[in-house]
């Protein structure tokens, strides 16, 4: 549980107090009250369910329901049923009337995780419900009015998806209310410490062991490390170590080798062979270019491979840059300045 120095831990799960996080819990403090529909990106594993609950804690409906829905888990059918319940007879397994999660969740909050994956004709009935707060149960006629309000988290860039034809523009901007964007765990390092050792706490427990102490050469592995996981990952890795762990101590040793930097995260056998390839060769240029004695060697050969990668990525995503970012793992800002740095503008 966060507890900000002077003020009541109201964010139950979410922990750091860096400035990125700090910005989150006072913008989910100030749209809360209201009952605004709140759009909530971010990468998977960023703690966007933690922020879903404090929008509906913090509010005037929080003695009411709070429902959430995984709208990727399901298929078309089966989610339709879910969110809007159906009629006794409305399909083949229809045995009785069935309330659905919207109606379910009247006086409190929805929240649709993955609302990416909705399909089309979901988003329109969607549409309706945020619109006009109402629609009709799967195989029936009558209109039921609901009143709820609709938190949604996405870890794909809608504006993609709508430029793909996979969102619908009207929905977008119906759920695009209030956006609240949930940094990834390498843009907030200073947290890292905090959330190890609550883990720690947490698992020790867990597993009926004494808190063990952690090395600070820890910390400066997992400060160095890029979270393609974001929070989720440092969690198992930091349950692995607790079960993992023989003495008093957490230490190096017990964090798997490529967080160590010992080992390259696994990748596609032809990626491999393409990296490999492109390292290769720009050692080489960056040999001709620097100078075979030249200190900023590394430098230069790292900007280099870095210059082609952002490029290829670019081009693979035809000059959309919110797609390039989201590959490249770094937010849209980030993009932007390398781009300027590297001198890629127009590359498409």
């Amino acid at each position: 549980m966060l507890a900000v120095p002077g003020e009541p831990p109201l964010f139950e799960g979410m922990i750091g107090t860096s400035p990125q996080m700090r910005a989150v819990y006072e913008l989910t403090r100030r749209v809360a009250a209201s009952s605004a529909t709140v759009l909530l990106t971010g990468e998977t594993g960023t703690g966007k369910e933690l922020i879903a609950r404090a929008v509906h804690v913090l509010s005037p409906r929080s003695t009411g329901p709070f429902i959430r829905v995984n709208c990727g888990a399901l298929a078309e059918s089966l989610l339709e049923s879910e969110l809007f319940g159906h009629v006794k007879g409305a399909f083949t397994s229809a045995n009785e009337n069935r309330t659905g999660r919207f109606e379910a969740a009247h006086g409190g909050t929805v929240f649709l995780d993955e609302i990416n994956s909705v399909s089309h004709k979901l988003q329109v009935k969607l549409l309706r419900v945020l619109q006009e707060h109402e629609f009709e149960r799967v195989g029936d006629t009558r209109t039921i009015q609901v009143d709820c309000r609709i938190v949604a988290a996405t870890n794909r860039d809608l504006l993609d998806e709508i430029e793909e034809g996979r969102f619908r523009e009207d929905l977008y901007y119906r759920l695009n209310v209030i956006p609240i964007d949930l940094p990834p765990l390498r843009e907030r390092t200073d947290d890292i410490p905090a959330l190890v050792s609550h883990f720690a706490v947490t698992y020790a427990q867990e597993n009926r062991r004494p808190v063990p102490k952690i090395d600070p050469a820890v910390f400066e592995k997992l400060k160095a490390y890029r979270w393609p996981g974001n929070v989720r990952e440092l969690q198992n890795y930091v349950e692995r170590a607790i079960v993992l762990c023989t003495g008093d101590r957490i230490t190096v040793d017990l964090l798997p080798p490529h967080v160590r930097g010992e080992q390259v995260q696994r990748v596609g056998r032809a990626r491999s062979r393409d990296l490999e390839g492109l390292c290769e060769e720009f050692v080489s240029r960056g040999v001709s270019e620097a100078g075979p004695s030249s200190e900023n060697l590394h430098d230069r050969v790292v900007s280099l491979v870095e210059k082609e990668l952002i490029a290829q990525v670019l081009r693979s995503c035809q000059g959309v840059q919110t797609k390039a970012a989201t590959r490249l793992g770094i937010n849209r800002n980030t993009l932007h300045k390398k781009i300027d740095d590297y001198q890629l503008d127009g590359v498409s």
